[in-house]
């Protein structure tokens, strides 16, 4: 059956074109894995909007910078004024009321004194019975001028004070009334003058009775200073007493006895003083929008300037509205979606494993946000420091990756940098530079000098680039030479942390090159090269050590690449003196038959001081050091131990046995595996040179006896070396010596030499 025929527009419906891109970018976005990619961006987006403050204009100014322009303030705002606050509080602490304890008892025995005066007085008949002291402190003093009393006038005087006490109950009456005229002094007290360390209200004062918690009510000074306060005494004395006589003499008696029962309480009168000054608002000075001026053209931004300027830019902060800082908040978004777009599409069409690899973007992102952080903390406390975080990022992905992709990623961490410090044009295009400087130099890392080259590289673009767009921006020479050195010093020392970083780069990133150790253990070294050439038999017998411990070192899950190079170094101290070391010596020529044995001990010894000198002089690091210090622990030299003690023994066989501690090595003890692997390694390969037929289980009771004998001689016990461990590390080495002393096929026409 023939299909039916179909029209034109049947046919061009029929045709189905491929997806298009939005249609494709839509598909992927859907799926889980893009979309848990996307919020790792998203996420790594939202801190940094979080931690630079994305929402608010950063303050962009800095100290030593020049204004092109007269600084205008943008706001109205108020500036602190500390010298006027503190003498407002200085004057709130003068005014403040001065607080005093009062004691009433001298007060209340004074009025007792008194009664009992009087009542000696009336005991006598007569002016002549009475103790003329005691009479003569109730004299009232006379005016200037007065004549003394004749002794008529006295008998009178005191015929009239006896006439006044005649009634009965007299004496108790005046009591009484004495006592109502006492008792407001006795409440407010008396205060002969202020005293000088108050400093504060001279007008008032608040006294507190003697027993009660809380202060009483404000006293006038004037009623309790004695001077004032006397008169108004008199005065109610001659208002409560009947006589005014009486009233005269008993004032006179009083006056001149008045006590001081107030009693400053410093550290209450302090904290009044103290709350006084606290509740003084703060005094500022008005800045007014458009008016007052806050920098000057041409000179350099002070301390001062720096402040006002802060204070003006908090100002503006706080008049920002929640429209303003929504707009700014979505313009800085918007520019981590572009760039994470271009980066993106970057990363996918030229180096997928980034995108693909799961760990390797959390790894970039993790870089990208500590690296914003960084730079946004440095530019807080020194300028241009934001350089030192930027240009680390850039080398990290040069090394990790490409230059390309280094490049572009490293100006987009640049322009999130820019923006959230608050650069301007010149200090944005000079941190580009410098940071495509640093990339475009750096290619291959074969060395670790390479990154502090890459340094110096970058400083010398960053400082002719500040110079450059210094110049078109018309700044003045000192302030160019300062920044242009200042971003020159922080690219140094960019290069000099890159070089320190670069193995945790390498494990960050999966980039496993060793390069720190491998570049060490090139026999090219100096002092490798200067030990074949002294030491040829030392060399040889380093080499040897160092196959025998780097297997050994990995079958107990060692650094053994470590060990190896820390090999080659071991025995550099033995250069110094070579013909002393057996496997420097020639047939026959044996230095130490001319020595004694201490002395041969001690130049055996010495090689692990002076190699240790060697390699600090030569800088190499502390790890390889502890190698040289630790080979030989604090085991001992037993051949000359044992010739010495052979020789004393000789001498005095009564003696006893010799010391052991001159014959040992001074140490310390292995502190590590690895040196631990060292010292058995090397131990085992030079006892193992002495074998006459090296076979296999010679070899092995060899390292079982020297691994023992380290073992019980405890110089293990630092090193964190197990039993299990000792005993792989045996097994290692006797199977890495027996292949080293494998048997040959003896040909017929061989003899033994």
């Amino acid at each position: 059956m023939v299909p039916p025929r179909r029209t034109r527009q049947q046919r061009v419906a029929a045709v189905e074109l491929p997806p298009g891109m939005w249609k494709t970018l839509w598909t992927n976005v859907q799926r889980g894995s893009v979309l848990l990619r996307l919020a790792m961006c998203a996420a790594a987006a939202i801190f940094l909007w979080a931690f630079t403050k994305a929402w608010d204009p950063p303050f962009s100014h800095r100290l030593g910078e020049v204004p092109h322009r007269n600084v205008i303030a943008r706001v109205d705002f108020e500036q602190p004024d500390p010298a006027a606050t503190n003498k407002a509080r200085d004057e709130a602490r003068r005014f403040a009321i001065a607080e005093y304890d009062q004691n009433p008892e001298p007060l209340a025995q004074l009025r007792g004194q008194l009664v009992d005066e009087i009542s000696k007085v009336l005991q006598a008949k007569t002016l002549e019975e009475v103790d003329p002291e005691v009479w003569k402190r109730f004299q009232p003093p006379l005016a200037a001028g007065t004549p003394d009393p004749t002794p008529e006038e006295q008998k009178e005087q005191f015929e009239r004070f006896r006439q006044a006490f005649a009634e009965e109950q007299a004496l108790s009456k005046f009591a009484d009334a004495l006592e109502e005229v006492m008792t407001p002094f006795e409440q407010r007290g008396l205060l002969k003058e202020l005293p000088e360390s108050a400093q504060a209200n001279t007008e008032k004062i608040l006294v507190r009775s003697k027993g009660a918690e809380a202060f009483g009510a404000q006293v006038p000074v004037a009623d309790v200073r004695v001077k004032q306060a006397a008169p108004k005494l008199q005065q109610a004395l001659k208002e409560k007493l009947p006589s005014v006589e009486v009233a005269e003499r008993a004032f006179a008696w009083l006056e001149p006895k008045l006590p001081e029962t107030l009693t400053l309480d410093a550290k209450a009168t302090q904290a009044s003083q103290e709350k006084a000054a606290a509740e003084v608002a703060e005094v500022t000075k008005p800045f007014v929008q458009g008016k007052d001026m806050l920098a000057e053209a041409g000179k350099p931004l002070n301390e001062d300037s720096l402040k006002l300027l802060r204070l003006e830019h908090e100002a503006d902060l706080a008049d920002r509205t929640a429209s303003e800082r929504l707009h700014r908040s979505a313009a800085m978004l918007g520019m981590f979606v572009a760039l994470y777009t271009l980066a993106g599409f970057y990363l996918y069409r030229r180096d997928r494993r980034v995108v693909d690899e799961l760990l390797r973007l959390a790894a970039l992102l993790g870089l990208f946000v500590v690296c914003v952080a960084v730079a946004k903390v440095l530019s807080q406390y020194a300028w241009g420091a934001d350089v030192i975080p930027l240009l680390l990022f850039g080398m990290v992905i040069a090394i990790a990756y490409h230059q390309e992709l280094a490049l572009l990623l490293s100006l987009c961490t640049t322009l999130v940098v820019v923006v959230a410090i608050g650069h301007g044009f010149t200090e944005a295009l000079a941190l580009a530079a410098t940071v495509a400087g640093a990339v475009l130099v750096l290619r291959q890392v074969r060395t670790r000098s390479r990154l502090l080259v890459v340094g110096f590289a970058a400083a010398a673009v960053g400082f002719f680039t500040t110079l450059g767009v210094g110049i078109l921006d018309e700044r003045s020479w000192t302030s160019l030479l300062t920044d242009g050195f200042t971003v020159a010093l922080w690219s140094i020392i960019a290069g000099s942390l890159m070089t320190v970083l670069l193995p945790t780069v390498e494990k960050l990133f999966g980039v496993e090159t060793d390069l720190s150790l491998i570049e060490l253990g090139d026999p090219a070294h100096p002092l490798l090269q200067e030990l074949i050439r002294r030491a040829p038999g030392t060399y040889n017998h380093s080499i040897t050590v160092a196959s025998l411990a780097e297997a050994a070192a990995e079958s107990i899950g060692a650094r053994g690449l470590l060990v190896r190079v820390g090999a080659y170094f071991h025995d550099i101290g033995k250069m110094l003196k070579p013909q002393y070391f057996i496997e420097n010596q020639t047939k026959g020529d044996n230095r130490h038959d001319s020595l004694v044995p201490a002395m041969s001990t001690l130049v055996i010894i010495a090689h692990v001081k002076d190699g240790a000198d060697l390699a600090r002089q030569n800088r190499l690091p502390d790890s390889i050091i502890d190698f040289i210090q630790q080979h030989h622990g604090t085991t001992l030299v037993e051949y000359f131990y044992r010739q010495a003690n052979q020789k004393k023994v000789q001498e005095n066989p009564e003696g006893g046995a010799l010391d052991e501690s001159s014959f040992r090595y001074p140490g310390p003890k292995p502190q590590t595996r690895e040196a631990g692997v060292l010292m058995l390694a090397d131990a085992v390969e030079s006892a193992s040179r002495v074998l006459k037929e090296p076979t296999a289980s010679r070899i092995e009771n060899l390292v079982h006896e020297i691994s023992m004998k380290r073992l019980l001689d405890g110089q293990f016990d630092e090193s964190g070396l197990t039993l299990e461990d000792i005993r792989k590390i045996g097994e290692s080495l006797v199977k890495s010596l027996t292949a080293v002393y494998h048997g040959r096929v003896k040909y017929p026409d061989q003899e033994t030499a």
